[in-house]
């Protein structure tokens, strides 16, 4: 079983930047693809960004993409998603979460597919 942590959210003005961690323990992510999930009051929770066991493929959100960038650490202990242009309807709370798989190219989109989600972390952009 694998626990994950976020950490790195925050307040920040429109058009900042922050960077989310997503901390495993009790064992690498060597056997996880990886996502990020968002969820605010005004939305159901959506998928913001995915990669793959490899790392090697990634998936964005149209919301999101050319502005977010998900990526791993080389030891798969830590997975992270770069924000930046923050936009006010980025504000949501942030989940990490993982998927088991044997593939190692493959991603995934859908909630159901993951096993593990962390706690969350606030994510505010002020306008």
């Amino acid at each position: 079983q694998v626990q994950l942590v976020e950490s790195g959210g925050g307040l920040v003005q429109a058009g900042g930047s922050l960077r989310l961690s997503c901390a495993a323990s009790g064992r690498t992510l060597s056997s996880y693809a990886m996502g990020w999930f968002r969820r605010s009051p005004e939305k159901e929770r959506e998928i913001v960004a995915a990669i793959a066991r490899s790392g090697g493929r990634t998936h964005y959100a149209d919301s999101v993409k050319g502005r977010f960038t998900i990526s791993t650490d080389n030891a798969k202990t830590t997975v992270y998603l770069q924000m930046n242009s923050l936009k006010a309807e980025d504000t949501a709370v942030y989940y990490c979460a993982a998927a088991q798989t044997g593939s190692f190219g493959s991603l995934f989109w859908e909630p159901e597919r993951y096993d593990y989600w962390g706690q969350g972390t606030q994510v505010t952009v002020s306008s």
